[in-house]
């Protein structure tokens, strides 16, 4: 799964990256301010193609499906799986419409470390994942538009992020990662117009081996009010050997 992410780019540096418009309220590098730990039903920024321009918009991270009637299914829906998206009633109307890109620095997961516990349970080290070669991740998602019953004219711009099976080298720390497409894909996936589902299915695939990197960061990481660049400095996971209760999650 995805559950923490990076979002330390501004949005008018991914705009120019993704070959997009940048957000409508005129956001920039002045205004804006870097997230090193995103967490579910927090703002994020999305790419998304209407069929005439290609953008950068702010949603909440969560999708409520146009169907619900309460927003705070949305906690829920933080990620789609990839084997079941054209299938599931909460994603398969926005898989076939409402796709968009989730830019992103890095993400977070969390890897047991054998014998090390904390509080009793096996403890979990938490992992920085990042490209080699330090360029953005664009993580494949989907989008909805939910409108409350009691104000129509209101409406809740949602979006999740889809996940499948996991590369060798995340492999070691979760069997799942976030589908991560290359620059290939970004056309196809982003066109608004309803596309053959066997098609698309076909992107959503691990990511390259090569791809990513990983270190071990610091425990603040596990409470979403810690926040900073700190969170990404590589530590010193804790020693086996050494037969220690830890602090890890």
């Amino acid at each position: 799964m995805c559950g923490r992410f990076v979002s330390a780019t501004p949005p008018d540096q991914v705009a120019a990256y993704f070959g997009a418009e940048p957000p409508s309220e005129g956001a920039s590098s002045a205004s804006w301010e870097a997230n090193f730990n995103v967490a579910p039903t927090t703002g994020v920024y999305v790419v998304r193609d209407d069929g005439s321009v290609r953008r950068v918009e702010a949603m909440r991270w969560g999708l409520v499906p146009f169907w619900a009637k309460d927003p705070a299914i949305g906690s829920k829906m933080i990620n789609a799986r990839a084997e079941t998206v054209a299938e599931k009633n909460a994603f398969r109307s926005a898989f076939r419409k409402k796709r968009c890109i989730v830019p992103a620095d890095g993400f977070y997961e969390w890897q047991k470390i054998a014998g090390v516990r904390s509080a009793g349970k096996p403890a979990k080290q938490p992992m920085y994942i990042h490209r080699t070669d330090g360029e953005p991740l664009a993580f494949a998602g989907l989008w909805e538009v939910w409108r409350d019953p009691a104000a129509p004219d209101t409406e809740l711009h949602t979006c999740t992020i889809l996940t499948t099976a996991a590369n060798a080298t995340m492999r070691p720390v979760h069997d799942r990662m976030p589908v991560i497409l290359p620059p290939s894909a970004w056309d196809e996936w982003l066109d608004p117009a309803p596309a053959d589902l066997e098609t698309l299915g076909k992107l959503l695939v691990p990511a390259p081996d090569n791809l990513l990197e990983m270190h071990p960061v610091s425990t603040d990481v596990n409470n979403v009010r810690n926040g900073g660049p700190h969170l990404l400095d590589p530590v010193e996971p804790p020693d086996p050997s050494a037969g220690g209760q830890g602090t890890l999650l």
